[in-house]
């Protein structure tokens, strides 16, 4: 019987200021959420809502339960604090 392969996945919290790295080892097929749990960041982050995460791999926002190969970064994202639509037009009526 053959063995499955570990991956080792980068997982990335940014926060104000700086971003928080943990590098995890993970069996072949582990999901964002398995690298998440995994890394410690949810202990040591409490700010970190599980009903509203939003991951994303390399960039781009996926699931959950979406697998992850080796060498992926996986990125939780904080909610905005403003709206960037709002943000561009206060900015824009700063400037008439």
């Amino acid at each position: 019987m053959k063995s499955m392969a570990a991956i080792r996945v980068e997982v990335v919290y940014a926060l104000a200021g700086r971003e928080e790295v943990a590098m995890v080892s993970l069996p072949a097929g582990a999901t964002a959420l398995d690298a998440l749990a995994a890394s410690g960041l949810m202990r040591r982050h409490p700010e970190i809502d599980f009903a509203s995460l939003r991951l994303g791999v390399l960039g781009k926002r996926v699931p959950a339960d979406a697998r992850v190969a080796d060498g992926d970064r996986v990125e939780v994202y904080r909610p905005l604090v403003n709206d960037p639509k709002e943000s561009r037009r206060r900015r824009a009526r700063a400037r008439r």
